[in-house]
């Protein structure tokens, strides 16, 4: 059952006024994400990605076609708290989602304006720091926290909320690689033993490869859907678009383009050893 679906959603800046027809951010795009699915999605700057995140969550409604969260509108005003309840919002800069003096302050913040009995919120605060591992935190003021602590107190202040799927608009963008490493792992684990829907939108792509699915957007549209594996395979299309791929896809694709045919459907280190020790293998059988 699909917990988002777009039916020809388009997005226009500006277009209220009548003097002016807007700047056309995202261009009817027509998908659907399942629960439980693991999905990121890349696209370079201006591409649409965060207009995209933000009609998720009701924070933008769509100017032509619709947004259906849970099967419901998010154009429905009075549904407002049902969408946000539904599906969280990450964003790129903790310091614009912490508004608590203190950690637990914050992370509670969510599940009291639901209207939660206080009893139910001390247990679901306890439960989101233990998740994403800052319990010791608890009682410590955010601006003390370094960028992947605060990134992790917005996450749990998100997961108090209960919801079933976190939308993440370049929440990594910001961190070290040891605070990008374990956010991400937060993420999976939250995906695969909670069953949280996670759409992650990145400009990283080895943090894409490990999704069950990639959407590549450009000027509004999507331009590639697909699993990781086929959508980092077409490496022209995806460097013509102003993207990268995995440094292992690059790896293989330069290798490829001097005469020696490898597999470019590989996104694993282990895997792509494994071509590339078969490939030796051949050469020297060859001699």
């Amino acid at each position: 059952m699909s917990i988002v679906k777009l039916e020809n959603a388009g997005y226009v800046y500006g277009s209220s006024h009548p003097d002016n027809l807007g700047t056309r951010a995202l261009d009817s795009i027509s998908l659907e994400i399942e629960k439980g699915e693991f999905v990121v999605m890349v696209g370079r700057n201006g591409s649409g990605k965060s207009t995209f995140a933000r009609l998720l969550n009701a924070l933008l409604t769509p100017t032509s076609g619709t947004v259906l969260i849970n099967g419901i509108d998010t154009r429905i005003e009075k549904s407002l708290w049902d969408i946000r309840s539904n599906v969280g919002m990450i964003f790129q800069n903790p310091d614009n989602q912490i508004i608590g003096t203190i950690v637990e302050e914050d992370v509670a913040f969510g599940p009291e304006n639901l209207g939660i009995d206080p009893k139910e919120i001390r247990i679901r605060v306890d439960e989101a720091l233990d998740s994403v591992g800052i319990s010791e935190y608890a009682k410590s003021e955010p601006h003390q926290l370094s960028g992947g602590q605060k990134q992790k107190v917005a996450i749990a202040g998100i997961l108090a909320m209960k919801p079933h799927c976190i939308v993440l608009d370049e929440a990594t963008a910001m961190l070290d690689p040891v605070g990008r490493r374990e956010t991400m792992g937060i993420l999976k684990r939250l995906n695969k033993e909670e069953g949280i829907t996670v759409i992650h939108i990145t400009h990283n792509m080895d943090e894409a490869k490990d999704a069950d699915r990639v959407i590549v957007i450009d000027k509004g549209n999507i331009a590639a859907d697909g699993k990781p594996e086929k959508v980092f395979s077409n490496v022209r299309m995806i460097k013509e678009l102003g993207l990268d791929v995995p440094q292992v896809t690059e790896l293989l694709f330069e290798i490829d383009k001097i005469g020696y045919k490898l597999a470019l459907e590989v996104l694993d280190v282990d895997k792509a050893y494994s071509e590339l020790s078969e490939l030796l293998i051949n050469r020297e059988a060859h001699k």
